[in-house]
């Protein structure tokens, strides 16, 4: 059986990160190993646990998304990161790509769409 890809989930409201968390679990392949509720929980979360796939809030308190985008990009490259926002404009999806993200999914979302959204990032 292959290696699950490992999921860190980023966001400030405990709600969101519990409806992510119990998504993402019902998929075989990946294994939530950690949750932050800001961009600095998020990176030192990142630098422990080393995950292939990242799910970021943009606004959140300390360091913002974008900013904790960039940082995790830093540190590996390769990392795919899911940027998961109320934000949900043409705007902030450029500026989400530009700063490191390979996908972007408004608020609010059903299983399907990040589900959806996830498989695209490991495709």
């Amino acid at each position: 059986m292959a290696e699950k890809q490992k999921i860190l989930v980023v966001d400030d409201s405990s709600l969101m990160r519990t409806i992510i968390t119990t998504m993402v679990k019902k998929n075989d392949a990946l294994e939530v190993v950690g949750q932050a509720s800001d961009g600095e929980m998020a990176i030192q979360l990142f630098k422990e646990q080393s995950p292939h796939i990242v799910t970021m809030d943009i606004t959140m308190p300390k360091v913002d998304g974008l900013a904790a985008v960039k940082e995790i990009m830093k540190i590996n490259p390769n990392t795919k990161i899911l940027v998961v926002t109320a934000q949900n404009d043409e705007a902030m999806a450029i500026r989400a790509m530009k700063a490191g993200a390979m996908g972007f999914l408004g608020k609010p979302f059903n299983e399907q769409t990040l589900s959806e959204a996830i498989k695209g990032l490991l495709a």
